[in-house]
């Protein structure tokens, strides 16, 4: 079985190599895309590949944060999601996906890594292949 990874999208090329730096010190493998269409073209290609998503919001033209976790959480209801945004955590509430966690730019990395390992330890058990699908 391969190792399952987490996505991180984010548009801002220091953001992106600082979290990917600390979740890669922290033993994590990690997929990284810098726009929304090259997320999902990652996550589509293997949705079973991912186990985690930490997405910017505002991530220029395209689709954003908030619709890469819907379309995440589509294939994957329970996939731990973790935002980060420098001034759209007001719109959290409304428009994050349940179950989420909004960490505020500027944020010290291991914020990321204390909440994705809270996720992952409170997700519920992903179910098995033997029942049958909704």
């Amino acid at each position: 079985m391969l190792k399952q990874s987490i996505l991180i999208v984010e548009d801002e090329a220091l953001i992106l190599f600082d979290v990917e730096s600390a979740l890669t010190d922290a033993g994590f493998d990690v997929v990284t895309a810098k726009t929304g269409e090259g997320a999902l073209a990652q996550f589509d290609t293997d949705p079973g590949r991912f186990k985690e998503l930490v997405t910017d919001i505002r991530l220029g033209e395209g689709q954003s944060g908030w619709d890469i976790a819907r379309h995440v959480r589509e294939a994957g209801p329970t996939m731990p999601v973790v935002y980060m945004s420098g001034d759209s955590a007001p719109a959290w509430h409304a428009r994050g996906v349940p179950d989420s966690v909004m960490i505020q730019k500027p944020f010290v990395v291991a914020q990321i890594t204390t909440a994705l390992s809270t996720l992952l330890n409170n997700a519920p058990a992903a179910p098995s292949d033997a029942g049958s699908h909704a």
